[in-house]
């Protein structure tokens, strides 16, 4: 099939190489001429494991292609994808769909023939139906049709879970839609995987309630890794313990400094205004969100502790600054608070993080940036974890903590055993695991 994919952001990229690696023909359309212009050189607006590959072999087999030109990308086109930004609006944390209601019109304008227009970025409960409404305004071909397809991609492992999804969510009121995506995502039914048909409003709460769900998942096992350092338990092995239960399952279940990205923190804002316009309470979701912003306020605090209750004059050496591994996504990274609280608390600071460094420098207060990891420990009197990178998790604890003037790991992403870094000779604090615990997890046999 011909399907035109309206943005190349993160969404948008990896759906439309994806859909072009299943044998489609596709073409992704953006305003922005110099990143049109970078991905017909090769060179990607995102960094994402594999994508840059995936783009290369599809462009070269000539079945993906990218135009500033939306009128000439859509004709032909049995599907049109809006995979636009939707930021959550100063003020009041809606989302802002300026960007999803202006490509709607252009698309309406631009049609020669009906299409399927499919919303797959995340908007509020209702869109489709103004998406509609636009569509009869604009006097759109009859038989355009309006459907939502929300995208559960995680951050550095998209294209894998675009592949081999756990669940594709069509939302439609025709039948004609539904056949067209149907077909669309027909090369995925080879992997079994589930497709679940409802209608255009459930398919949008349902992103929002998922995201939610797991928001709240992270913020449960923050608060019990709280109490575990409180009562002298190990928040890891709690984890464990209740995520061999498959009622619950063992992920988001890692307890940290609180979540960030492009997903939970807007998604949860939109989610709690939305239910506020339907007169509806959503106390857990609301309490999440003001959980989570507290904690990442609190990350300096578990610094400062661990160098005897003040960073004034300290230098602390920060390792990862993007909000998870393998992204160079810094959108609500618990990095930038704990940056700013330290700057702000008379400390300096200096920074690694193997992709999100420029992005980084957009957002953060001036700080120094390292070339490698074991840099920024020299001179420092503490290193602090903040995301888990796999080359963060061999590092060479002996030779860093001879560089360093303070010795102090303060391990947000639990990476470490505390055994391990005390023989290097350092002072170790960890999240929800209390002093001297480090044996290793057994699981006993029934």
């Amino acid at each position: 099939m011909r399907i035109a994919m309206i943005g190349t952001g993160y969404v948008g990229l990896v759906s439309g190489a994806c859909f072009a690696d299943f044998g489609h023909d596709v073409v992704c359309i953006d305003k922005d001429g110099s990143k049109i212009d970078a991905l017909k050189a090769g060179r990607m607006p995102i960094w994402e494991p594999g994508l840059e590959a995936l783009v290369k072999a599809n462009v070269e087999r000539g079945r993906l292609e990218f135009t500033t030109d939306l009128k000439a990308g859509i004709q032909g086109a049995e599907a049109v994808f809006i995979a636009v930004g939707t930021p959550a609006r100063r003020g009041d944390g809606h989302a802002d769909l300026t960007f999803v209601f202006a490509a709607v019109r252009e698309v309406a304008q631009a049609l020669e023939a009906p299409v399927v227009i499919v919303t797959k970025s995340t908007v509020p409960v209702g869109t489709g139906d103004k998406i509609a409404e636009i569509l009869a305004e604009e006097k759109a071909p009859k038989g355009t049709s309006v459907a939502s397809n929300p995208e559960f991609l995680r951050e550095g492992a998209a294209i894998a879970d675009f592949k081999h999804p756990d669940r594709i969510v069509v939302g439609a009121e025709d039948e004609h839609a539904r056949d067209v995506l149907r077909e669309i995502y027909r090369p995925l039914f080879l992997n079994k995987a589930p497709i679940l048909f409802t209608g255009r409003r459930t398919a949008e709460l349902t992103k929002y309630a998922a995201n939610a769900f797991l928001a709240v998942k992270i913020s449960f096992i923050n608060e019990i890794a709280d109490l575990c350092e409180a009562v002298g338990a190990d928040v890891q092995e709690v984890a464990r313990g209740i995520g061999l239960d498959n009622r619950i399952g063992p992920k988001f279940l890692h307890p940290g400094p609180g979540y960030g990205g492009s997903c939970f923190p807007k998604d949860t804002l939109a989610l709690l205004r939305t239910a506020e316009e339907a007169g509806v309470l959503q106390r857990i979701v609301s309490t999440v969100v003001d959980v989570n912003d507290k904690r990442k306020a609190s990350m300096a605090g578990r610094v400062a502790d661990a160098l005897g209750g003040s960073v004034a004059g300290k230098r602390i050496g920060v390792l990862g600054l993007a909000f998870k591994p393998n992204t160079d996504d810094m959108r609500d990274a618990p990095s930038i608070p704990l940056v700013q609280a330290l700057i702000d608390q008379g400390a300096s600071v200096i920074a690694y993080d193997p992709a999100a460094m420029e992005q980084a420098e957009r957002v953060l207060p001036p700080i120094e940036y390292a070339a490698r990891a074991q840099q920024v420990a020299e001179g420092a009197d503490a290193l602090v974890i903040v995301t888990e990178w796999e080359e963060f998790r061999g590092l060479d604890l002996d030779r860093i903590a001879k560089t360093m003037r303070g010795r102090v790991l303060v391990d947000l992403r639990n990476v470490y055993e505390r055994d391990e870094a005390e023989r290097a000779g350092m002072t170790y604090f960890a999240i929800g695991r209390p002093a001297g615990s480090s044996a290793p997890l057994r699981v006993a046999a029934e």
